[in-house]
């Protein structure tokens, strides 16, 4: 049996690898990449000339049922589902379970995550024009951790959180309800330093970090007038708040999900010439023409958590 990858799985890694390099990644602690690669299954002819992708947060029991309701050729997951070494596969844990459903559809897994964070036009820059209206609002817009394997690079810039300096400060009201409407949130979770309880309506923000997710650890050093992500720990929080920087956030892949519909547009503009060349490169004229590529985005992935 062949150990190569399909082409159309061929095609969907370069297109993926093209929009968010895998050097990029923080390998010291995450793992993206190819997760899963199935045996691949002797497809219908409409589904080779169609292939499908779901985009998702996470990947759940919902969401891979859905996957394999939709025929996906991958599941791309923001999130890897794989995080820590499995010593088994069993039906005895959800996850699992998960990753044995979709062996068995021959559906494959891929985890772009913080390979997605640093990238220039990722999920940090997407927040960041968010919430300062853009950088036609910004004096400057730098990676609060720049990656070293970009430097010299196309990717010259990357890294992780963005730390934005606006050309004419804000109050921290204006701040709150741009992010509410930006990711359409009616709650978010605000710490707000003595000076910002005092006078709510003071134009004393220019400086904001930002950080999908989590970002404490980002944000360890940083310098701010305001701190924006997804959770701190409530050790961090208090810290900030002591020191005289707010904090707005909004629950961890809240400041995520919202990003899924650039990434699938981005996937639909690079999938046809990665396929091109995955052509040239076979050098078959027996290879079946690929007619469209379908990117869907999960309608049953969410936040665990509820407001209530």
């Amino acid at each position: 049996m062949s150990t190569q990858p399909s082409p159309i799985l061929r095609t969907i890694l370069t297109a993926l690898r093209r929009l968010y390099p895998e050097h990029l990644a923080d390998k010291a602690w995450d793992n993206t990449g190819l997760l899963l690669s199935p045996p691949p299954l002797t497809l219908s002819s409409s589904t080779l000339r169609a292939p499908r992708i779901l985009l998702t947060v996470d990947l759940t029991t919902a969401v891979a049922t859905e996957a394999i309701s939709l025929n996906a050729a991958m599941v791309v997951t923001y999130h890897p589902i794989i995080f820590r070494p499995l010593k088994s596969l069993t039906t005895d844990n959800t996850q699992q379970t998960t990753l044995l459903r979709l062996v068995q559809a021959g559906i494959s897994v891929y985890s772009p995550h913080t390979a997605v964070d640093a990238v220039r036009g990722g999920v940090n820059d997407w927040l960041a024009s968010g919430i300062s209206g853009g950088e036609e609002y910004e004096a400057s817009r730098t990676a609060i951790q720049p990656c070293a394997s970009a430097q010299g690079t196309e990717h010259e810039g990357a890294g992780y959180g963005r730390l934005v300096t606006l050309k004419e400060p804000t109050d921290i009201r204006s701040i709150v309800e741009r992010v509410k409407s930006f990711l359409g949130m009616s709650y978010l979770q605000v710490a707000l330093a003595k000076r910002h309880t005092a006078t709510p309506t003071e134009r004393d923000i220019r400086t904001i970090g930002i950080c999908a997710g989590s970002g404490g650890s980002v944000f360890r050093d940083v310098k701010a007038d305001l701190l924006f992500t997804g959770e701190m720990s409530h050790h961090e929080a208090l810290a900030a708040k002591e020191s005289g920087t707010s904090i707005v956030a909004c629950f961890h892949s809240n400041t995520e999900r919202g990003y899924l519909p650039f990434m699938r547009q981005k996937l639909l503009e690079t999938l046809p010439r990665a396929w091109e060349e995955t052509v040239e490169e076979e050098g078959s004229d027996e290879m079946l023409d690929v007619e469209g590529w379908e990117v869907h985005i999960s309608g049953v992935d969410r936040d665990p958590y509820d407001i209530v």
